[in-house]
């Protein structure tokens, strides 16, 4: 087993830098996950541990062990790609000890690996068949077990699960988390799927534009957004943003946003007192709006009047868009709610639960 260190690693293609001084502490058994829109630099981060690209700069460690100059055979990891790349002549059997055979493992080992690793995924039934009688699930299965063979110090994993429909995708969430439990093995996941990363990671790492924007927990990232950016990547429907102004009123520190004006709780007063006058963003999850009637008790409320645009009935909630005169913006309601396309409501939002941002750099005023 193994911990991943990467120490201010930047990988430049051309003129384009797609990862950006990236420094991270991956500890030994930690199941880390990366996450961030197309095109952020997290696969590239992935592949420049695999040993797939090289960093321009900075320095890759697996352990205490330096790789960059180790090439990708000799770094003792494991990858399962977005596509399963399975030898369509091959058995099930056969695809997952190929790579053993080239490393010219004893027969009798590559044996009690592929069915050992058989039997943890579910599918020792299938050893005999090729992959073209596979559903996508059955091959996704192989792709890891075909890893798992292996015995890394650090599992891979780039989108395994973005060929499978919605329903297979949450079944394999929760097979690849208990994989980690069973394995007790380093597992390194990139993905785009923000759901992914908060059901599954220990750690998430959000990057944006190649560059790292906030490691924690999943419910760290929730709760304590640092940026705008992943308050609004982390949770769906996205968070709320209204661009606003800290005034006083009455003695009392309040969010003006041009449409209406909420009341910042009284125990939070004195640290957004000192930004009096300052330009904000004021952001408050869909799942902290409410409909007036079931609004949680206990809660700071304040009320803001809004006009039902449309409503989403998902059986176990209403997801109601609400227009202001200039934004527009929702909320997660009861089910029991009577809200109606073209009624105005005045919804509450839960004060306890809201985000203040500075505007010019976008990050969060705590």
């Amino acid at each position: 087993m193994a911990s991943v260190t990467y120490d201010h690693v930047t990988k430049k293609f051309g003129d384009v830098i797609a990862v950006n001084d990236f420094t991270l502490q991956i500890e030994d058994k930690e199941f880390m996950v990366f996450v961030g829109p197309s095109g952020c630099g997290k696969t590239t981060a992935l592949r420049l541990l695999a040993g797939l690209e090289e960093p321009t700069s900075g320095n890759i460690y697996i352990g205490d062990r330096l790789v960059n100059d180790v090439p990708p055979k000799d770094r003792d990891i494991a990858m399962v790609f977005q596509s399963y790349a399975l030898y369509p002549h091959m058995t099930v059997y056969e695809n997952m000890a190929f790579g053993l055979k080239l490393r010219k493992t004893p027969k009798k080992e590559i044996d009690r690996r592929v069915r050992e690793a058989a039997r943890i995924l579910g599918i020792e039934n299938l050893l005999n068949r090729k992959p073209k009688q596979l559903s996508g699930g059955q091959r996704q299965r192989v792709a890891v077990g075909r890893a798992i063979v292996r015995e890394p110090a650090v599992f891979l994993m780039d989108e395994p699960l973005s060929n499978l429909d919605a329903k297979l995708r949450v079944q394999a969430r929760a097979e690849l988390s208990k994989l980690h439990q069973r394995l007790g093995t380093t597992f390194i996941y990139v993905t785009h799927d923000q759901v992914e990363a908060m059901t599954m990671g220990t750690r998430i790492a959000v990057m944006n534009a190649g560059v790292l924007q906030q490691v924690d927990t999943p419910q760290n990232l929730y709760d304590y957004p640092a940026n705008v950016f992943v308050a609004g990547f982390i949770g769906s429907p996205a968070m709320n943003f209204f661009n606003a102004r800290l005034v006083e009123l009455d003695g009392q520190v309040c969010i003006d946003t041009g449409d209406f004006m909420v009341v910042i709780p009284m125990e939070r007063q004195d640290i957004y007192r000192p930004h009096l006058g300052k330009e904000i963003v004021f952001g408050i999850r869909p799942e902290d709006l409410h409909d007036p009637q079931f609004a949680p008790p206990g809660i700071h409320g304040a009320a803001v009047e809004a006009r039902v645009a449309v409503t989403e009935l998902m059986g176990n909630e209403v997801i109601v868009y609400l227009d202001t005169e200039h934004y527009e913006f929702l909320g997660r309601f009861d089910p029991r709610t009577r809200a109606r396309v073209g009624q105005t409501i005045r919804a509450v939002f839960d004060m306890d639960r809201m985000h203040i941002f500075d505007r010019q750099t976008e990050m969060a005023i705590r």
